[in-house]
């Protein structure tokens, strides 16, 4: 059943002004993104361990969660690179199956494992993915979603950003799960950071978000199931390796 919640006067009234330093932002040089192709893809290595995501060392893998059958994987380029590949796994009796794909971008200045505000970098971890959210309407999203236009980026940024939130899936990074993803409240402290989404694309660099093209988030949206507990591991490749 998806729960379509009602926008909190809270978020609504802090919003643009949070965006400024959290997920979104404008400027910044990239390489302009491909939408991927959408179809379905499945590895073919024979040396691959089909029990375990494909690029992510003991760390990392040990913290998916055992009852996850679905899991975005970001494999960033590099430490201080933009570009990335996003990847959704689905595990099936067992083994995890590759099953859709899309070039995207992470924060300007690459990958970090301590995040602060402001630093143009992404996280590095796995982290559950929970609530969703958008200026447009629910497109039939599994996970709990709120419309509301509160998320639209502010009109001063570049007019290739004002569409990055039409639709976003919450990161739970230093956030309350179970909140509208704009929720303001952030239990590790402000100077942690925030507002880390998926969101669309818009070409390059984002302000430490993950961004992909409208129709992988279309996907992800009509995929993602709380009963599935997806969750994202994401990170420069290097890292993820370790």
């Amino acid at each position: 059943m998806r729960i379509i919640r009602s926008p909190r006067t809270v978020a609504a009234a802090v919003t643009g002004l949070v965006l400024l330093s959290g997920c979104g932002g404008s400027g910044g040089a990239g390489t302009a993104a491909d939408g991927g192709t959408g179809r379905p893809e499945h590895s073919a290595s024979p040396e691959a361990d089909p029990t375990r995501i494909p690029g992510v060392g003991d760390r990392l893998q040990q913290r998916i969660p055992g009852d996850s059958r679905q899991v975005v994987a970001v494999y960033g380029r590099g430490r201080d690179a933009a570009d990335a590949r996003v990847v959704l796994y689905t595990r099936k009796d067992g083994a995890w199956d590759r099953t859709r794909s899309w070039t995207g971008h992470n924060g300007k200045r690459g990958w970090t494992a301590d995040h602060r505000e402001g630093d143009k970098r992404s996280p590095v971890g796995v982290f559950t993915l929970s609530d969703a959210g958008g200026v447009l309407p629910d497109p039939g999203a599994k996970l709990p979603y709120t419309r509301s236009d509160a998320f639209a980026a502010p009109r001063t940024w570049d007019r290739s950003h004002w569409h990055d939130f039409d639709y976003v899936i919450a990161i739970d990074y230093n956030r309350v799960e179970g909140t509208p993803p704009n929720d303001p409240n952030r239990p590790q402290g402000q100077s942690k950071g925030g507002y880390i989404w998926l969101h669309l694309d818009h070409g390059s660099g984002t302000s430490g978000c993950v961004s992909l093209p409208k129709s992988g988030m279309e996907y992800l949206l009509r995929t993602l199931d709380p009963r599935l507990n997806p969750v994202v591991v994401m990170g420069d490749k290097a890292r993820l390796a370790a």
